[in-house]
């Protein structure tokens, strides 16, 4: 809960601050919306004044429903026929939904946290550089919490190999699974599903086998109290997202013309969470919920993802209620059957519908970057009216013209109403009506017949463009990925050239220090293909240098083991390995290969430290002799960041 001086709320007012009240964000956004036309330059309308008044009554009306009743509103015919009520309704609401809450939140959640944590000691390095400091020093904790226990380090092992074996696409999707499970987790230390596993959503469920091993985990690493020591920074960064938040649903509720409801049994919530990638954004319709996960950075997050989930959360239950009169529109299926659409906007007019006239809205509302022409205030309007009044105009149609320009781009990546309704907002935009009461016109009046010929004629994208409400398409390599890539099918030219190109960037940041390890570990890996020990060395050497990779240290020290062991060193080799366990990154895969040499010498066929092993096994042993390590098979390599076992 965000507490509020109540003198900022009514500061433009001149009233005074009696004491202090702890107001959540529907109550806030109320109130809020009394005031915020008082430094918000609306385009001056009559119609819009009469529609700014309704709204204000609206809310008021809303304001006295909250504070005559204690508990949620059941939700009325229209929220009952949502998409989550249609697609979703064997989803139950995650674990964070408190039943008797407020419609609209932004708050934390520690079983996110936990996930995100884990998720991290993992590998989990999106976006590192661009993340708050907060990330930095949880991961800092963590790792001397490892340092430390044994037991820890094997807790961290065990989850680690779980996340390894369950990767799928490589993308975000593999992180938005853990998250969603997570959604659906009960606080430490039970840390348990909230819902049968039949209730919960599919991606989260797939999983599951995680939570005993993220409960070890989160007790031998004391997960609980490094939370406890950060919350406060999760607590003010709630509260400098809080006043973006409130504009944003503010401007939106203005423009659809509708009221700020409190209770209506459904719920948007926003949860921060700085320990996953800034440009990630992790949205849901949970049954009749729709969360958002978010990453801020100084107070900032993605606002348009954000928007773009909260026009969901709005348009769908009054499309929704209209299903009969959009299943008429079955016919445009079959015309964007080519366009880069995901398949469930293809094969369903709703979700189609839906999705275009978000759109829409989005294009009558963006923020084109144009700064807003305004008359000189100390302009003689009488004589020079014209003049002005022909700026103004060449101002709309720059506006106008980016507008149209997304519109259409829209059209073309298979969005293919959203003309339709970016015309039917221009007349919207002219009335006094909400679009609550306009939206049943907008669709009973289309000419399907008219859409499905207009939407033949339009020549698709091939590619899509991301959809935060749409799981992500496997990420395609590049940069040093790409080299890793190339490397473990056999491309060895390629993949040294990529690398080397990656040293030839200087510069001071984390990533660009980062980058040049992983490119000197590439170049160490090509050297041992093509025959060129020596190289491979100082490469090893250069990575062990210059990385804090755990990985890549383990690695490199396994490697140097290798080949110390090729060249009859077995003393030193042993403390290569010795040194891989001690920085192990948590993968199976690094520990089977650290611990397989401690063991066991490494050796390839032809190659022996001892001349008469082949004769005499009883044989006293003769001194090594001195030899090159042989080219390695690719597969003997870590091809996509991980060794056979």
């Amino acid at each position: 809960m965000i507490v509020f001086q109540w003198s900022d709320l009514l500061k433009t007012a001149g009233s005074p601050a009696p004491r202090r009240y702890r107001l959540t964000l529907p109550m806030r956004l109320v109130l809020y919306s009394g005031f915020f036309m008082t430094f918000i330059a609306f385009r001056s309308s009559a119609v819009l004044s009469v529609a700014f008044s309704c709204l204000l009554a609206a809310l008021a009306t809303s304001v006295a429903r909250a504070q005559t009743s204690s508990t949620p509103a059941k939700p009325s015919a229209e929220g009952q026929s949502s998409s989550s009520s249609q697609g979703f309704a064997q989803e139950k609401s995650p674990s964070l939904i408190d039943p008797a809450g407020p419609t609209i939140s932004l708050t934390s959640s520690e079983q996110v946290f936990l996930m995100a944590a884990a998720l991290n000691a993992c590998g989990y390095d999106d976006g590192l550089e661009k993340s708050a400091p907060v990330r930095k020093r949880v991961r800092d904790e963590m790792n001397l919490a490892l340092a430390k226990s044994e037991d820890a380090r094997n807790q961290r092992d065990k989850i680690c190999l779980y996340i390894a074996q369950h990767r799928m696409t490589g993308g975000e999707r593999d992180i938005s699974q853990y998250i969603s499970l997570a959604l659906y987790l009960t606080p430490p230390p039970e840390m348990e599903t909230s819902a049968e596993l039949s209730e919960m959503p599919p991606d989260s469920t797939q999983v599951v086998e995680i939570v005993p091993l993220l409960r070890d985990f989160v007790a031998a690493v004391d997960l609980h109290g490094i939370w406890l020591a950060v919350h406060h920074i999760y607590d003010a960064e709630a509260d400098r997202l809080h006043d973006p938040l409130t504009k944003m649903i503010v401007f939106t509720n203005l423009y659809l013309k509708l009221p700020a409801e409190t209770y209506n049994g459904r719920r948007f919530i926003v949860v921060i969470e700085p320990l996953l990638s800034p440009s990630a954004i992790n949205a849901r319709i949970y049954g009749t919920d729709y969360v958002v996960v978010v990453s801020p950075v100084d107070g900032t997050i993605r606002m348009s993802d954000v928007r773009h989930t909260y026009l969901h959360y709005v348009i769908e239950p009054l499309l929704y209620a209209r299903a009969t009169a959009i299943d008429r529109m079955q016919p445009i299926l079959k015309e964007v059957r080519d366009a880069p659409l995901d398949y469930r906007l293809r094969s369903d007019s709703i979700p189609l519908t839906i999705e275009c006239l978000i759109k829409a809205i989005e294009a009558r509302t963006m923020d084109t970057g144009i700064p807003e022409y305004k008359i000189p205030a100390n302009a003689d309007r009488s004589l020079e009216l014209p003049r002005y009044e022909h700026e103004r105009q060449l101002y709309q149609q720059k506006v106008d013209a980016i507008r149209l320009a997304t519109m259409r781009h829209d059209l073309t990546q298979g969005f293919v109403l959203t003309q339709y309704f970016y015309q039917e907002l221009i007349k919207f935009e002219k009335e006094p009506t909400s679009l609550k009461d306009t939206i049943g016109e907008m669709v009973y009046s289309m000419d399907v017949e008219n859409q499905v010929h207009f939407a033949r004629q339009i020549e698709f994208d091939k590619e899509a463009d991301g959809d935060v409400l749409t799981r992500s398409k496997p990420r395609k390599l590049t940069g040093l990925d790409l080299a890793e890539a190339r490397l473990a099918s056999g491309d060895v030219p390629t993949a040294s050239a990529m690398a080397r190109q990656a040293l030839t960037v200087h510069s001071d940041t984390l990533e660009s220090m980062t980058d040049s390890a992983r490119a000197e570990f590439i170049l160490a890996r090509a050297a041992i293909l093509t025959g060129h020990p020596d190289q491979a060395i100082d490469g090893f050497q250069k990575t062990l240098a210059a990385s804090k990779d755990p990985r890549l240290l383990s690695w490199s020290h396994i490697y140097l083991g290798r080949m110390l062991d090729l060249d009859c060193k077995r003393d030193q080799a042993l403390t290569e390995y010795q040194a891989a366990l001690k920085t192990r990154d948590g993968q199976q895969d690094t520990r089977l290969a650290a611990e397989r040499g401690v063991k066991t010498a490494y050796a390839i066929h032809g190659h022996s430290c001892d001349e008469d092993a082949d004769d005499s096994p009883d044989a006293a042993p003769a001194k090594p002799k001195e030899s090159k390590p042989a080219p390695a098979k690719p597969e003997d390599s870590w091809p996509n960041g991980s060794e056979k076992p």
